[in-house]
């Protein structure tokens, strides 16, 4: 809300501009339908300025610095840029447009510049300074403290020690990467938006009905009259991966997968045009992700280090390259020696179709056959079980039996688009303690993968704020949306921070939901998709979407079974991904650095096996190059299995999976607490004891002999 005695220059225009308005829609949710792509660089200036305005009041307050009017006056400014800058990333990744997307690149180095100059004001740092240094006489509570140590922090990695003339080139490479990282989602958006594998009735040999009915309706949401679509959707790929007869067309569409980013797949116009004919033009992310690498090593320079990496990791729980180094190989050795063996299975059975030797978009296709063949076990049995609207029931009703919360829809809420579901949160006393919105289905405007984020954070700093948290998936649209065992965890590990953003209970939006070390912010979400395996919650909520019979106990007993099957593939995909991630931060010079060289010699040296490819290579590898969040980082799901698989044995060893005192103490000291202490504090508070790696070793199946 605008502050009219503040000195802006409020013209007619930003006046009438409804992202500048008091929102007085429901719960103070933006005015979707209200405002255009047009009004967010008005209202991004006049924000920018009252931001710059309330910081230069703190900075020269006249009177000296207090943990009042220096760092709680900080954490509560900004509220109308934070307001309109969540609203923006939010739609530019949920339902972007050609609009929204200029703005994006325009906007994108002035926002950069505007967080240069917050943390390189040198009267603020001062008087920030000045309290961290007599902190432990200011008498703070635990949060307190903690808020002003982290702030400092936030100052000291951003550069407010450095010179003037090495301030003025950190800013430079700021906002080039800003403008780099955006270009290098947009480009991915754009290959994945129009890549098509047209299909004919001819081509749909060995694909379940739910696929067919998936690709169906991919087809018409693009306009097709007739036929089926495989888009680049991990919903739709990969059944189509596991499942398609053709070995040509997986062959196209697994290189078409693997390459997005790096190459600009034309669009399918019949099953006989390969897939793979592409040029390296203005959507090469290669070529953007070269450059962001040589920015971020000056960057890291800036401040000491000789490499991105051990900047990254100076404000991680591992804390250097070394630990996580040792966590990755810990796992490498027998997920690659685990993976042979698979692959001796996978050609058994290949065998009877000719086949010798297992090409990369054959592994898919030939490991449900030994699934199937192993434990009677096909996902086209599982599916029917997991229909999307009665997963949505469990993760609800786990919340609720967990953490005493209950959803309610809200359906006359008007969202950013008609897919999105809005709930109303309360807890038992029936007090409202947040806003959730569900937007589960993938479409051309959205980007890939699965991801939570918040419209507004929780705080109490100005009166109770609640929080606005989404959950985005990127499910394959079906009548009914039935999911595969990894599309319902994959909601649940969503689910999971999206909890972790609701259940917040901070005083100061700093130390908010999710604002944790980012190898802890895995924790929560990892965390909750062991409810999905547990029994009687599949025996409540996993009912065939015809009969609406609970699945059988048999079919449940299989999937335990084969809890651990292609575990050595698929550790394989991510560790590698992990692996390169860390050596690529790593380099101390970017000089002539060829990305695909690169991937070669490192695979290689790790002994790589030929029939698996790293989950995200480089070109469409988000996680590194969209954003620096995790950069240098990717090892963090697996740091969080080791914390989230020793956790839940809290609930195996109690014989409760909702065990209402471990549940209690999981709520304070994991789900509740942001940031407001140390991570491995709040996790000993929680468990009782340190975390150690064999309870993830032994969920993976690969504890050594």
């Amino acid at each position: 809300m605008i502050d009219m005695d503040t000195h802006l220059n409020l013209s007619v225009e930003n006046i009438a501009n409804p992202l500048l308005q008091t929102w007085t829609t429901p719960y103070a949710l933006p005015p979707f339908g209200e405002f255009s792509a047009a009004d967010f660089q008005p209202a991004f200036t006049v924000a920018l300025q009252a931001h710059d305005d309330e910081l230069v009041a703190i900075a020269l307050n006249p009177i000296a610095a207090t943990f009042d009017n220096t760092i709680v006056a900080f954490d509560k400014s900004g509220r109308l840029l934070n307001r309109i800058e969540a609203l923006f990333e939010n739609l530019t990744a949920s339902e972007t447009s050609a609009a929204l997307q200029a703005v994006e690149r325009d906007m994108s180095a002035p926002l950069a510049a505007h967080g240069n100059a917050v943390y390189m004001n040198a009267s603020l740092f001062k008087r920030i300074d000045d309290l961290y240094q007599q902190r432990s006489g200011l008498g703070l509570n635990t949060e307190q403290a903690r808020l002003l140590e982290r702030i400092h922090l936030d100052f000291l990695r951003a550069g407010a020690q450095l010179s003037v003339a090495a301030q003025a080139r950190y800013g430079k490479i700021m906002e080039q990467l800003a403008e780099l990282t955006t270009r290098f989602t947009q480009n991915l958006l754009a290959v994945e938006a129009a890549y098509e594998l047209r299909l004919g009735p001819g081509d749909l040999a060995g694909l379940p009905d739910a696929v067919i009915a998936s690709a169906r309706q991919a087809a018409q949401e693009r306009g097709a009259e007739e036929g089926y679509v495989i888009t680049l959707s991990r919903s739709l790929i990969v059944p189509f991966l596991t499942f398609s007869d053709r070995r040509d067309l997986r062959e196209q569409a697994f290189k078409a997968w693997t390459q997005r980013g790096s190459r600009s797949p034309e669009v399918e116009t019949n099953t006989n045009t390969s897939a793979n004919n592409s040029s390296s033009g203005e959507t090469d992310n290669l070529l953007v992700a070269v450059e962001i690498m040589k920015l971020r090593l000056e960057q890291a320079q800036l401040h000491g280090f000789d490499n991105y990496s051990d900047y990254a990791l100076a404000d991680m729980m591992a804390g250097t390259r070394q630990a996580v180094d040792d966590l990755l190989m810990r796992l490498w050795t027998p997920a690659k020696l685990k993976a042979a063996a698979e692959c001796v299975a996978l050609k058994t059975i290949a065998g009877d179709d000719h086949i010798e030797d297992i090409a990369a978009w054959d592994w898919r296709y030939y490991a449900e056959k030994v699934r199937a063949a192993r434990y009677d076990l096909r996902d086209a049995e599982i599916k029917p079980y997991f229909p999307l609207h009665r997963m949505v029931e469990a993760i609800f009703d786990c919340a609720q039996r967990l953490f005493n919360i209950r959803f309610t829809e809200q359906p006359d809420i008007k969202s950013y688009h008609p897919d999105v579901k809005t709930y109303e949160v309360h807890d038992t006393d029936n007090k409202l303690i947040g806003i959730f919105l569900h937007d589960n289905f993938a479409r051309a405007t959205k980007r890939g993968g699965a991801w939570m984020s918040v419209y507004r954070s929780q705080s109490r700093i100005d009166g109770e704020v609640i929080p606005i948290v989404v959950n985005n998936n990127n499910f394959a649209k079906g009548e009914p949306t039935l999911l595969s065992f990894d599309d319902a965890r994959t909601l649940f590990h969503e689910f999971g921070h999206g909890l972790h953003g609701l259940l917040s209970n901070v005083h100061y939006e700093r130390l908010a939901g999710t604002r944790v070390l980012r190898d802890f912010v895995e924790l929560p979400s990892q965390l909750f998709e062991h409810w999905l395996s547990e029994p009687e919650v599949l025996k409540r909520f996993a009912r065939h979407y015809q009969t609406h019979q609970p699945i059988p106990d048999e079919l449940i007993a299989k999937l335990k079974q084969a809890r651990t099957f292609n575990q050595g593939f698929e550790n394989v995909e991510f560790v590698a991904s992990a692996l390169l991630d860390m050596a690529l931060h790593s380099r101390r010079n970017m000089d002539g650095l060829d990305l695909n060289e690169f991937e070669t010699e490192q695979l290689t040296r790790l002994g790589m096996p030929k029939e698996i490819v790293m989950r995200h290579r480089f070109a469409h590898f988000q996680h590194l190059f969209s954003s620096s969040s995790y950069a240098s980082g990717y090892y963090v799901y697996l740091w969080a299995a080791v914390l989230d698989a020793d956790g839940f044995e809290a609930f195996t060893e109690a014989g409760d999976p909702f065990d209402p005192v471990i549940a209690k103490r999981l709520l304070k000291y994991i789900y509740a607490s942001g940031n407001t202490r140390p991570p491995m504090e709040a996790y000993r508070a929680f468990r009782g004891k340190e975390p150690t790696v064999t309870a993830m070793l032994r969920k993976k199946g690969l504890l050594e002999d």
